[in-house]
């Protein structure tokens, strides 16, 4: 959600205000003031002071606006005007290690609280939540671990690039990562803080509000990029999660947002809570676009600009659950594009996509294959 501008609340018109201080001036002294005498001088340098004044006043006036401030003025504005919602704190990556014992035994081997692996290049240290035993006769068990750092850098690690033990433990001979690492999420930025304060107010329902899972879902992760709470039959609520980079999310993060949506303080009893993933629905970009052969710009910068458009495209495709397939957003992106004269699309076609409304599972655009040719140059 776009954040207004900031209001002037006085006028910071440098000539208007020249204007007026002259006209008093030489009102109250009776003395003409010319464009190099020295009174002018003067108002001028008063005007300046005058001009800062101002500015401190709107800036003053602006960070008393939710809409409008920033940083520790937006934090105390939540503190006071929205039931104390605080700005989320950077959030630490998860996933599921499996930690590896040598062989069975005959009593459980403890794994302690604390115990952390990492990557081959050292990247990040992870390190379990809790204590936990390898059961009698097994030889592994599996566990999430968080990364030590807060923040988005511990995402992305896919399975199997976690797989050094810092710590050992009784009997330990290794460990891997089962799932990607996912969930990590940097402290909120004003933006993202101001559009949780205006989702707030949809938690203050205690009925199990729409707004109220999507507003404590979101809270999980500032990683999330857009929640569907679903009601497939009377009684049970699926909540759907999407993240900023427009791919489900994964484990960890599903059951933090289960975790925050099923407190007893937040959903309603008679509500059966669970996370889910939506369908996906694949589609193909093929297209072939023609140059105005009277172009100033050259053929390299435009192929780079109509790849660019291509990519955003997809980002904003699958930006949200259940976003209908929409070819015309594609050619608009690629025709705003200087120098482009036209555009061939063979795919995608436009597909209605279900998003929620009717009780069913929502469905998210994935994009398949693309293929972008250029057409060569073309008279006007």
């Amino acid at each position: 959600m776009a954040r207004n501008p900031d209001y002037q609340f006085v006028s910071m018109d440098t000539s208007e205000l020249m204007a007026e201080m002259v006209t008093a001036y030489e009102r109250l002294t009776g003395v003409t003031v010319r464009p190099a005498s020295p009174e002018r001088l003067f108002i001028q340098w008063v005007a300046g002071i005058v001009l800062q004044e101002r500015a401190l006043t709107n800036r003053t006036g602006n960070q008393n606006i939710p809409s409008r401030a920033t940083g520790e003025n937006l934090d105390a504005l939540g503190q006071m005007l929205y039931n104390g919602v605080e700005r989320p704190a950077a959030q630490s990556a998860a996933c599921t290690v499996r930690f590896f014992i040598s062989a069975a035994q005959s009593s459980a081997v403890l794994i302690p609280q604390g115990t952390r692996v990492t990557d081959r290049e050292r990247t990040t240290v992870w390190e379990t939540q809790e204590d936990a035993y390898v059961p009698i006769g097994d030889t592994s068990l599996d566990l999430t671990v968080r990364c030590q750092v807060p923040g988005s850098a511990g995402n992305g690690f896919v399975a199997g690039q976690i797989d050094t033990l810092v710590d050992l433990y009784d009997y330990a001979s290794g460990c891997r990562n089962l799932t990607e690492s996912g969930g990590g999420s940097d402290e909120a930025t004003d933006d993202e803080y101001y559009e949780l304060l205006r989702d707030s107010m949809d938690a203050w329902s205690t009925a199990g509000a729409r707004g109220a899972y999507r507003y404590h879902a979101k809270r999980a992760s500032m990683d999330i990029g857009d929640v569907l709470p679903v009601r497939p039959e009377a009684g049970k609520v699926e909540i759907y999660v999407l993240m900023k980079d427009g791919t489900p999310a994964n484990t960890e993060t599903k059951a933090a947002v289960l975790a925050a949506c099923s407190d007893d303080m937040v959903r309603p009893l008679t509500d059966y809570v669970s996370v889910e993933d939506p369908d996906e629905v694949s589609y193909n970009i093929t297209l072939t676009y023609y140059i105005l052969r009277d172009t100033s710009r050259s053929a390299a910068d435009i192929q780079a600009e109509t790849a660019q458009a291509v990519e955003d495209y997809a980002a904003w495709q699958s930006a949200r659950l259940g976003r209908d397939i929409n070819p015309s957003e594609l050619i608009r992106r690629i025709m705003s594009v200087e120098g482009i004269k036209r555009v061939a699309l063979t795919a995608p076609a436009f597909r209605a996509l279900a998003d929620g409304s009717d009780g069913v599972t929502p469905e998210l655009a994935v994009l398949g294959t693309v293929t972008v040719t250029n057409g060569g140059y073309e008279d006007a």
